[in-house]
């Protein structure tokens, strides 16, 4: 079935509830859409949905080896998500969520997802957004990924990741600038499948912060605190 692509700009409230409601509709018939979120905008689809994630991984021109973090309304979702979250993870969470901030932890084996190779796993976040929390909050879980063809700058506005996805998105949410100040930034990732957790890329949240709750993180390098990457 062919695509209608809407675009909707929500920084007005009879918008902000036609976007929201429009952005629903098209992820419950497993279409992708645009969203912001704290750091740059976002493409997302159902999580549950392995052909939305398939068409949301085409869109960017990615393969299943890359595939995408899943955006939550709360860190209590994490428990439902996630196979005996580790004490650390949560205290990050709850710590830093909602924010720049997405955990790698096991997935429960029992969910009907298919996000890619993933080796059983699955990347976390909560985002620092009052417009994507409200709409995780109709659609619940979301598989999501900077607004961009691979290789490509992210997309700060709907206008941005229009020019570069255009009718492979059914809805675009236009709610201004993303990030709202400062420069476009990543989430900090951080691994939790393996002990000690270790930061996979460097973000909005710096390894100080993180090791302020968690000492013995690594950074991106591999190193403990105190230690010189070789």
């Amino acid at each position: 079935m062919e695509i209608v692509t809407s675009r909707i700009n929500t920084q007005d409230p009879d918008g902000r509830e036609a976007g929201l409601a429009a952005a629903a509709a098209a992820i419950i018939a497993q279409h992708c859409i645009v969203l912001p979120t704290d750091t740059v905008y976002g493409i997302g689809a159902d999580a549950f949905s392995p052909q939305a994630v398939a068409t949301l991984l085409a869109a960017k021109g990615r393969g299943r080896t890359m595939p995408p973090p899943v955006l939550i309304g709360s860190a209590a979702t994490m428990a439902g998500l996630a196979l005996d979250v580790p004490a650390g993870a949560q205290d990050l969470a709850d710590a830093f969520w909602p924010g720049a901030l997405t955990l790698i932890v096991h997935s429960q084996p029992s969910l009907t997802w298919d996000l890619g190779e993933t080796m059983g796993t699955v990347a976390l976040r909560v985002p620092d957004d009052e417009l994507a929390l409200e709409l995780l909050d109709k659609t619940g879980p979301l598989a999501v990924s900077s607004a961009n063809r691979t290789g490509h700058p992210a997309a700060t506005t709907a206008q941005e990741a229009f020019e570069q996805l255009a009718e492979s998105v059914e809805v675009y949410l236009e709610d201004g600038v993303r990030p709202v100040t400062g420069e476009p930034l990543s989430s900090t990732i951080v691994d939790y499948t393996s002990e000690p957790p270790r930061v996979v890329r460097a973000g909005g949240i710096g390894i100080d912060a993180l090791r302020s709750i968690v000492p013995g993180m690594l950074d991106a390098d591999g190193s403990a605190a105190g230690e010189a990457a070789s």
